[in-house]
């Protein structure tokens, strides 16, 4: 009797489909979630505040630093409560997961929308140096930024 690969495959490609599904519930998951922290106290009456002034700031400058800053406590709030964000794990991104990876790198793109020189691939250059990822990570990024065409 010869073996028919066939069964086999297709069982290997439901398993393959039930796990992307689980991925993708996730992911829509932290698309009705996102960032909701920041509809209510303590964040909200900060971002009131800072957000319009860090339009007219180029993102990473000293000034925009300086604006971050002054949302001290809300912003750490903001951090504490959303896995997305580096400073959220303990060691930051090396305990993060690919799911928190996309939904940042999503912020991070969104991010860039609301500043008249937001870039990007200067954006993901910069977050390398500050939260200290490898050349191989900063590839990865930038490759997924293609793919989702995430600069539009």
């Amino acid at each position: 009797m010869t073996y028919d690969s066939r069964p086999d495959t297709h069982e290997h490609i439901n398993q393959v489909r039930a796990y992307l599904m689980r991925a993708t519930h996730e992911l829509l998951y932290r698309s009705e979630e996102h960032d909701r922290s920041k509809l209510l106290s303590p964040e909200v009456e900060v971002f009131n505040r800072v957000t319009p002034r860090l339009r007219e700031l180029t993102y990473g400058s000293a000034e925009y630093k300086a604006s971050l800053a002054e949302m001290g406590e809300a912003l750490t709030h903001h951090y504490q409560h959303n896995r997305h964000h580096p400073e959220y794990h303990e060691n930051g991104i090396k305990d993060m997961n690919l799911i928190d990876v996309l939904e940042m790198l999503c912020d991070w793109a969104a991010a860039c929308k609301r500043h008249a020189d937001g870039d990007i691939y200067k954006s993901i250059r910069m977050n390398a140096e500050r939260f200290g990822f490898s050349a191989e990570f900063e590839r990865l990024l930038n490759n997924t930024v293609e793919a989702l065409d995430l600069r539009a």
